[in-house]
């Protein structure tokens, strides 16, 4: 009796063998998606992000993306710390990451053969349009700079060395009939103009991100500092040329500031290698729409990003993958 229990036990874990055998894919995947998971997975086992200075939106918001993904497909996803748009965009190009938050200038530049890009490229594709990026000019209150024009002359910080802070704080400046001849040029990420405005070393920086800027923030409960206005026509006038600039403004109380503040601002965009996968980039535009408020906790500026306007001021090809997703709402 009791041999005849043990061979019914050998075949029934022998039959449970085969059966794990046959669904072992969708079973692995399953239990290995964690919290949330995808029972289809992905094709790619990595997702690496670029995405900006550790203190800017693109990689707060790209943090929480990142993790987002890994929990939800058990892959291995994690964000890049950049120089942000240009480099970004060349990494991109040179297939060393999958993914990257980037400003549409760049893009448009990149995808063009324009500015600092050689030759057009087919290597990015879009996901979205993004939220707006806004030209942040600080000074302290007691620089004696109060508009766009008092900064000739001055020591400016222009954003890290070929990032998009930087080509659009060059295209900007020329704008306005100033070059860097005019001014003596910084090149300084958004932590290190903060330090710099504090310690007397710059007298104005352009920080271009979302709002707020978590090192402008900190900066302005520690030191007196100006916002510099953008005229809106300057702002028009300038996009006849350059169309991805648009005329907007920083709320009031921001940055302490009474009242708004006229500015430029530029689109962000998120984009991917053209040849990933259709199915891949469906699956993390789905995701990342689905997971809205989860960004937008960890960032406030990612509350202006929307599924209705995702597709409004695509600088780039949108990915197959994205467009399937957008005809599926």
């Amino acid at each position: 009796m009791k041999q005849k229990k043990l061979s019914v036990f050998m075949m029934s874990a022998a039959a449970a063998l085969v059966l794990a055998a046959c669904g072992g894919g969708e079973e692995s995947s399953d239990s290995g998606s964690g919290e949330g998971g995808d029972s289809e997975g992905l094709q790619t086992n990595i997702v690496t992000i670029a995405t900006g200075g550790a203190s800017g939106p693109y990689n707060i918001i790209g943090t929480t993306l990142a993790d987002t993904y890994s929990k939800t497909y058990d892959i291995n996803s994690r964000t890049q710390t950049t120089g942000a748009s240009v480099e970004n965009v060349n990494l991109i190009k040179e297939d060393k990451i999958e993914m990257a938050f980037t400003m549409s200038d760049v893009v448009s530049q990149a995808v063009e053969g324009t500015e600092g890009f050689e030759e057009p490229t087919d290597k990015i594709s879009q996901i979205a349009a993004l939220y707006p990026n806004y030209v942040q000019i600080v000074t302290t209150a007691d620089s004696g700079i109060e508009t766009f024009e008092d900064l000739r002359g001055k020591r400016i910080a222009v954003g890290d060395q070929n990032s998009g802070v930087e080509v659009n704080a060059r295209t900007l400046l020329e704008g306005h009939g100033i070059t860097y001849d005019d001014i003596e040029v910084d090149y300084l990420g958004y932590a290190e103009a903060a330090d710099g405005l504090r310690a007397g070393q710059i007298d104005a920086a352009f920080l271009t991100s979302g709002l707020p800027n978590a090192s402008l923030l900190e900066l302005s409960q520690s030191l007196d500092i100006r916002m510099v206005s953008i005229d809106p026509a300057d702002v028009e006038k300038i996009a006849e040329d350059k169309s991805y600039f648009v005329a907007l403004e920083i709320p009031a109380d921001t940055y302490g500031n009474e009242e708004a503040i006229p500015t430029a601002a530029i689109m962000n965009a998120l984009i991917v290698k053209s040849d990933m996968s259709d199915d891949d980039v469906y699956k993390l535009t789905k995701t990342f729409f689905e997971n809205l408020d989860t960004l937008e906790n960890s960032h406030q500026a990612a509350s202006d990003i929307s599924l209705e306007a995702a597709q409004e001021g695509l600088v780039a090809p949108l990915h197959p993958g994205a467009e399937r997703y957008y005809s599926e709402q």
